[in-house]
């Protein structure tokens, strides 16, 4: 059999709903960073009202983590742009602050790019509602891009209907666009029903590499999977290659029943200084996994 390039912890699924310090019907979805020497996730949970709500997790090893006491105390939405659940966070450092980029929903399908910012993972200031309603899966990149903050999203018309990743731009992180699709050979880069951001993207030499969820369909619903690309350092909407195979995908009871099954879904990539990547992963909406893989090898698969 071929070695796999993500490799499943021993220990997964590392965070369950048993483990919050309150009733939870599931926590998923991570967001994840390293600030000083901890691991720091901030977790979707659907706390008993079924509503998302952030929750945070700090740890010394990466692997075993200490669960706040209470929800993350989330800033107020404007009056003008309500905000029922909140989930899907990415945790971008640029400068001296994290950028987290998050879904903010209305209602169902009723979404849009949230955008907070944080110095300590204390105190929390929110910063805009970027985006028209019907956009997620809104993820900065760490640095500028010809002077102007870069991230990707992924417009939609519908869950249930084909959408993929795109790339916009903003001078203040507030009013975007310069907006448009990746595309791959001078077309525009479709892979699965659906695609869309998943880590904030790490800079190699090789270029820009994305680890992004790719969607297939089955008889009787969808299968969510893990896959990476390589993006032009200079112009990021240019893919340069892919892994023609899933790196990491559903197979386990705690990945293929839950909130949502057959589920596999990252918001974070952590390159470690050994050349290794942490991915947490959530799995079937319900649990929260660990893989882990070296970046040479990932980078490899994905050259054309």
């Amino acid at each position: 059999m071929k070695t796999r390039i993500l490799t499943k912890h021993p220990a997964n699924p590392i965070i369950t709903p048993a483990m919050m310090p309150k009733d939870v019907l599931y926590v998923f979805n991570p967001g994840a960073i390293k600030h000083g020497d901890e691991y720091i996730l901030i977790m979707n949970t659907t706390t008993l009202d079924d509503i998302h709500r952030f929750w945070m997790a700090r740890s010394k090893d990466g692997v075993h983590f200490e669960i706040d006491p209470a929800p993350l105390a989330w800033p107020d939405p404007d009056p003008t742009h309500p905000e029922l659940c909140t989930y899907d966070p990415r945790i971008t450092r640029i400068d001296d602050e994290y950028v987290i980029l998050y879904a903010s929903d209305l209602l169902q399908n009723e979404v849009r790019v949230g955008i907070v910012k944080t110095r300590d993972f204390v105190r929390f200031e929110r910063v805009a509602i970027a985006s028209e309603l019907g956009n997620r899966n809104g993820c900065l990149f760490p640095e500028r891009i010809d002077g102007l903050y870069a991230r990707f999203d992924r417009p939609f018309g519908n869950e249930l209907n084909p959408c993929y990743m795109w790339l916009s731009f903003s001078p203040d992180l507030v009013f975007w666009g310069r907006s448009r699709p990746l595309t791959y050979q001078g077309k525009p880069f479709h892979d699965g029903h659906k695609m869309g951001a998943g880590a904030v993207p790490i800079r190699t030499d090789a270029g820009w590499l994305e680890i992004y969820h790719t969607v297939s369909t089955t008889c009787n619903g969808f299968i969510y999977r893990l896959k990476a690309m390589l993006l032009d350092l200079k112009d990021p909407s240019k893919v340069i290659g892919y892994t023609r195979d899933f790196l990491l995908w559903p197979e386990h009871d705690y990945e293929m029943r839950g909130r949502v099954m057959n589920v596999v879904f990252t918001c974070n990539a952590l390159l470690e200084p050994d050349g290794t990547v942490k991915i947490y992963y959530g799995a079937a909406d319900t649990n929260i996994g660990l893989a882990e893989g070296k970046l040479s090898d990932i980078i490899a698969a994905c050259k054309p």
